[in-house]
């Protein structure tokens, strides 16, 4: 699927945390086309006219599943990017969005014994598949998500969505429990199953390399690290 480019308009912008922020966007043009797990390329640039070449821009994770008609993203403000996207985005901003990027889950992976574990907003990711119907095809998956608190778990909704009634879903507040053990998390998966990791840098530096260590693949364990 080729990556194409979507004049946008912002009609949404939700501030649930300080510093957190979850923007829907819907096309000015041709409908968008992606699949689960993809991202994009967003440019707040408007000078620029569609044709050359391809302005200053930002990756964010797809968190809105396909079959949704307009496109949602979340995002923390962390640089002079994200900063200007806070000071500058409006309702009926029109900025430029480029996708569909990367392949984080692609029919040939094995759709059982699949374990998805997650830290703060690398689950939006996750949610464009746990909400969409191909999750259907997944058979009894583990999901693990980290959060700082309860008060930072800001995706009730979309976790009440997952169309998957043979999951097993755990929730990790830092605050309560402290982190996710990786350790714990293999003794209940083992060395055979999939490991979906997506989150801070470190967080997924972390978990790859003991997860390695304990005898996992390398091939069982993707990343959402394209940045």
């Amino acid at each position: 699927m080729l990556a194409k480019k979507h004049k946008s308009e912002l009609i949404s912008i939700s501030n649930p945390i300080t510093g957190i922020y979850t923007l829907e966007f819907k096309s000015l043009g041709r409908p968008y086309t992606y699949h689960p797990g993809q991202f994009l390329h967003l440019s707040i640039d408007m000078s620029y006219d569609g044709i050359g070449q391809w302005p200053d821009s930002r990756c964010f994770s797809m968190q809105s599943n396909p079959s949704k008609g307009n496109i949602t993203i979340t995002y923390a403000v962390k640089g002079e990017y994200t900063s200007r996207m806070e000071n500058e985005l409006k309702i009926g901003s029109q900025v430029w969005l480029k996708l569909p990027y990367g392949s984080l889950f692609n029919n040939q992976q094995n759709k059982s014994n699949s374990v998805f574990i997650s830290g703060g907003t690398g689950i939006t990711p996750f949610l464009s598949l746990f909400t969409h119907d191909s999750f259907h095809e997944y058979t009894y998956p583990k999901i693990y998500l980290g959060f700082k608190s309860r008060y930072h778990n800001i995706y009730k909704s979309e976790l009440d969505s997952i169309l998957n009634l043979t999951m097993q879903l755990k929730v990790i507040y830092e605050d309560e429990s402290g982190y996710m053990d990786t350790k714990l998390i293999f003794s209940e998966n083992g060395i055979n199953s999939t490991y979906f990791i997506s989150g801070p840098p470190n967080m997924i530096h972390s978990f790859r390399k003991e997860l390695l260590s304990y005898g996992v693949p390398l091939s069982n364990i993707i990343t959402d690290d394209w940045d």
